[in-house]
């Protein structure tokens, strides 16, 4: 007994494949977006006339050849253009306003738009001031003078 599909099973190697583009939307690891590929293979091919086994065969080889090729370039690419550093460890070595008079027992500085309580490691660092964090310690930020030739 035929089905509506039959004639048009390229349409649901095509829904596989958005699907695969949506999930891969949510993963953003280029895994599904690889199998996304292969099953417009299978598409392409349902397409030219081939049998159901010729379209999973290409489908698979599609798949399996962008995962080992395109994936692992993709994947240097994408993080080679961001930093990976995310929380606490994002903010070691950015530049702070001290806000209120910074010590080795307390203060505060503007960092990243927010304001945190700091501490000196030496010396006393007053309002206006430029500092540099050089380690957060639990929600405190240990910062220093930026050295004269940066300012």
């Amino acid at each position: 007994m035929a089905t509506v599909f039959d004639s048009h099973i390229w349409l649901v190697w095509l829904g596989i494949a958005l699907v695969l583009v949506a999930v891969e939307a949510a993963t953003v690891d280029f895994v599904f977006l690889m199998l996304a590929g292969g099953a417009l293979g299978g598409s392409v091919a349902s397409a030219l006339g081939a049998p159901f086994a010729v379209q999973a065969v290409v489908a698979a080889v599609v798949a399996v050849g962008l995962l080992f090729t395109v994936r692992p370039y993709l994947k240097r690419r994408f993080a080679s253009r961001f930093d990976h550093h995310m929380g606490v460890s994002a903010n070691l070595g950015r530049s702070a306003v001290v806000i209120d008079r910074v010590s080795d027992a307390s203060g505060t500085v503007k960092l990243a738009g927010e304001t945190w309580t700091a501490r000196t490691a030496a010396g006393t660092i007053e309002p206006g001031e430029e500092v540099v964090v050089d380690r957060i310690d639990g929600a405190t930020a240990v910062v220093s003078r930026v050295p004269a030739i940066d300012r």
